[in-house]
């Protein structure tokens, strides 16, 4: 065997000192344990070939069952991207209709990402005690629901608390969505398959820049409902629900439990039936059949850990509940994950803060732009917004958020042949750096084509840091934690999104420049952070 296959199949760390329960020890997780196939089988079974989950995983090929995978988990990714830029493209005239300060708007923004904040690690903990298909069906449908009745919110509180309780199912699906897909990958191709996943979130952006192109201008979109004037932008708001209560139709319909969790359940006999539904699928026309082979169980079955409910008073057994929930949090900062929570935990706030909080204001950025300057040029005076109308709608705004979308794919297609090469690190502190740059410089130009042109850079170059994040989350932490880590930390990067279009709201009529540089020096200083990590390239999912 070639020294480098060696190499990529050594764990990045053993576990051979954990106590049972927990992640604690300064010796960290291990990547994967093959020591599990000494698990104790019946007389009957003593002929049968037992293979640890990577093995199983390989067992069951890679083909047809993995693409439609994609499809599915990747139109479910689409779909909370759209619920989440939605927002930003009804600014422009929503502010009329709700009659929206720049202050107000800041809130709007930031309304989906504090629900995001409070569902991202609710739902991530779920997912790693129920199962992630199930979790993933009622946070798509919270997402969708919520989000279409929006559409015929009359005031802004309740628009606000509406776009609100959204979040909070958006928040759950975008971790569990990326733990769930990863936990069906062949290790060799996790890198590159999780960048084509994360690709479906510039399909998303394309989507909802599409609409809002194609449906806030038109006129025929107007009429009323009585007690509402019924907008083009409303109905916009309803179209970008579609996505994700379609894909939580088909979650529920379709798709099978992660055959990792299953067997991390004690599950055995419900995971072999996933592993034989994939090989089906992977060698369709074939003529192959699966070799009989059980499964080796890697930790204690999860029914036996809990077996003990909290007994004693209702407070007593909250307190267990909420101690129970935190326990994830613990093992994420102690032992060896400590340092790279800590380090995951900087890389989460700067690249949210920086690209939400840039990236929800590039349509009234853009609006701003229209006769010409630096974005901040025409945002002195505050009063000249309350008195503008904002029909009729101006298309280009519409169309420059659409180039600005389209332009993530050059990154998206650079990270997918690349990440299982070099790895998702170095990737990372890279992209971090440049967008840091090109966000500098969006300050610096005068003309309407450089902001428009430095927007695609920024959007092309930051798409790369996050299907790098995506990849290296999956593969930092063990699957009875991944859910929760990564909810974990999508709800931290939800704090510095809120922070960030707050800050942007506050700010964008009396000086501009501090949100814009800020921005910058905050990307710079994730990529520098960035390079603390360790290298997960091939890494084995534990």
């Amino acid at each position: 065997m070639l020294r480098q296959d060696v190499e990529a199949r050594e764990p990045l760390i053993t576990r051979e000192h954990l106590k049972p329960n927990e992640l604690e020890s300064d010796e960290g997780e291990i990547i994967f344990d093959r020591s599990s196939s000494n698990h104790p089988r019946d007389a009957g079974e003593s002929s049968q070939r037992r293979l640890t989950y990577e093995e199983a995983v390989e067992e069951a090929g890679f083909g047809l069952f993995h693409w439609l995978l994609l499809v599915v988990c990747g139109w479910a990714n689409a779909s909370d991207a759209v619920e989440i830029l939605c927002v930003s493209f009804l600014l422009p005239t929503a502010r009329c209709d709700l009659l929206l300060s720049s202050s107000d708007m800041g809130l709007l923004t930031a309304s989906i990402f504090l629900g995001m904040m409070v569902g991202g690690y609710m739902w991530g903990y779920l997912a790693d005690q129920k199962g992630r298909c199930r979790i993933l069906v009622v946070s798509l449908t919270v997402n969708g629901v919520f989000g279409g009745l929006a559409s015929v919110a009359p005031w802004f509180w309740l628009f606000l608390l509406l776009r609100f309780i959204s979040g909070i199912g958006v928040g759950g699906s975008i971790p569990v969505i990326f733990s769930y897909f990863s936990e069906f990958m062949p290790r060799r191709r996790r890198g590159a398959m999780i960048s084509a996943l994360a690709t479906f979130w510039m399909a998303g952006n394309i989507l909802a820049a599409g609409l809002a192109w194609l449906v806030i201008p038109r006129t025929w979109a107007h009429f009323s409902l009585g007690f509402l004037d019924f907008q083009s932008w409303r109905l916009f708001v309803v179209l970008c629900s579609v996505p994700s209560l379609t894909s939580a139709l088909v979650f529920r319909l379709f798709m099978p439990e992660s055959p990792k969790f299953l067997l991390e359940a004690g599950q055995e006999k419900e995971a072999l039936h996933v592993f034989k539904v994939m090989f089906k699928l992977n060698m369709w026309g074939k003529g192959k059949s699966l070799p009989e082979f059980g499964l080796c169980i890697n930790s204690k079955k999860r029914s036996e850990q809990e077996e003990t409910g909290p007994h004693g008073s209702q407070r007593e057994r909250l307190c267990c509940i909420v101690k129970k929930a935190m326990m994830p949090i613990k093992q994420m900062f102690n032992g060896s994950l400590r340092s790279r929570s800590f380090i995951l935990l900087i890389i989460f706030y700067c690249i949210s803060f920086g690209y939400y909080g840039l990236w929800m204001w590039f349509p009234e950025l853009f609006k701003r732009i229209e006769d010409g300057g630096s974005p901040c040029a025409n945002a002195s005076l505050p009063s000249l917004l309350h008195n503008q109308s904002c029909y009729p709608v101006k298309t280009a705004v519409y169309m420059e958020g659409f180039i600005v979308a389209a332009s993530n794919l050059p990154g998206n297609i650079f990270t997918i042949l690349i990440m299982d090469t070099t790895g998702g690190k170095p990737l990372l502190a890279v992209s971090l750096m440049v967008s840091s740059v090109s966000v500098f410089f969006i300050y610096l130009v005068q003309t309407k084509a450089q902001s428009l042109l430095l927007s695609c850079i920024f959007s092309g170059v930051s798409v790369i840091a996050w299907n790098s994040l995506d990849v290296l989350g999956t593969e930092l932490y063990p699957t009875q934690i991944r859910s929760s880590a990564l909810g974990f930390f999508t709800g931290v990067g939800r704090v510095a999104a809120i922070m960030g279009n707050i800050g942007f709201g506050m700010l964008v009529d009396t000086n501009c420049a501090v949100p814009i540089l800020l921005v910058s020096a905050l990307l710079l200083t994730g990529g520098l952070v960035a390079l603390l990590l360790p290298q997960t390239k091939h890494s084995e999912l534990t």
